[in-house]
Parts: structure tokens; C-alpha cells; sequence
């Protein structure tokens, strides 16, 4: 990302969840990541697939989707276009600040605070449900890169690998996997 934060270091903006399934989640002082499951308390924790959508294709499916994270720096670049948004609104557990979380590769840790870690799994596959949020906003974060492919700017998904709380503030320090790295595509 090209806006890091004053220390030059990558760091959490705010953490959100929500119990039920509705698309923009709550800011809250700290979440709690739990180890194969996801965010204490929130509707996408959980071993097996939790979005609707996929429950009801396959819902014995392992959740690779069970913590939202996306770049705070997208909000600049849609505001940029009129567009406001702001830390939970787009369903994500953590904003962060200072990462490219869209140029990392499948496998990628991300040590969240003292004690949490996750394991990115995929790209957000950005849906219509965005366009109920804001009209208008998905062709932002759902377009064309300039060799024609299907860019997607609508964060990444990641499982929980070691539990932990994280807060706003929190740092984030990236462990990138060993061997061939592997695109991230979505899931």
C-alpha cells in the first residue's frame, strides 16, 4: 500500500464483528480470535462454512472464510470517487493500515497484537450485497486490471491459526510461507 502508517509499520485500525448475518459488522473495542473457528461471537465463526451462500450449495465445506480482513487505504481510494465508508461497513472483522493485504500470497500469516495469528486462505469474492450497501460501490471494488483480468479489492480471507485478542493499535507483523508462493485467488 502506498499510505503507511507514521511508524512505517503495519498496524490493526479497528476490529468489528456481528452475531447475526447482516452485511456491515460493529466496531468494538477488541475481538477475540479463536483457533479453527474465527471471531468470538461473530455470525462467520465456525469449522464449517458459514455465508449463506455456501451453506446452501455445500454447508459441510471447511470455512476458509472465518476472519474478514481489509485495507483501510481502499476507503481512501473509493472516497476518491464520493464513496464513504468506514471501518466494519463492509462485513470486515479487521481493518488494517500500512499492508498490501492484496498482494499476498495463499499461506501468508499475519500476527495480529501479542498473540493471534491467521493463516490467509483467499481473495473476497465482492458481491452485489455491496451495492445494497452503497450503489454503485461494487464496480469500485470489483473491476478490471489493465491486462483485462478480474481485479478484486475487497480484502482477504484469512482462519485462525493461534487464538488471541486484538484491539485497535494492534501491530501487525507478516510471516510470509516458504517455497513457491502462490497467488491469491478467491474462495
Amino acid at each position: 500500500m502506498t499510505a503507511p502508517t507514521e511508524s512505517g509499520k503495519a498496524e490493526v485500525v479497528a476490529v468489528s464483528k456481528d452475531g447475526d448475518h447482516r452485511f456491515s459488522k460493529s466496531v468494538v473495542d477488541e475481538v477475540v480470535l479463536v483457533e479453527g473457528w474465527g471471531v468470538d461471537g461473530d455470525a462467520h465463526a465456525g469449522t464449517t462454512v458459514q455465508h449463506r451462500s455456501r451453506v446452501a450449495r455445500d454447508p459441510s465445506q471447511p470455512n476458509l472464510r472465518q476472519v474478514h480482513l481489509i485495507h483501510s487505504e481502499l476507503f481512501a481510494e473509493v472516497a476518491e470517487v464520493g464513496f464513504r465508508v468506514q471501518p466494519g461497513q463492509l462485513g470486515e472483522n479487521v481493518t488494517t493500515l500500512g499492508i498490501d493485504l492484496l498482494s499476498l500470497p495463499t499461506g501468508a500469516l499475519l500476527h495480529l497484537g501479542d498473540d493471534a495469528c491467521v493463516r490467509v486462505t483467499g481473495l473476497r469474492n465482492p458481491c452485489q450485497q455491496i451495492n445494497g450497501f452503497e450503489p454503485g460501490l461494487l464496480r469500485e471494488v470489483l473491476g478490471r486490471a489493465e491486462d483485462g483480468s478480474v481485479e478484486r479489492k475487497g480484502g482477504v480471507m484469512a482462519v485462525v491459526v493461534t487464538g488471541g485478542t486484538v484491539r485497535g493499535g494492534d501491530r501487525i507483523r507478516v510471516e510470509l510461507p516458504t517455497g513457491q508462493k502462490q497467488p491469491l485467488a478467491p474462495v
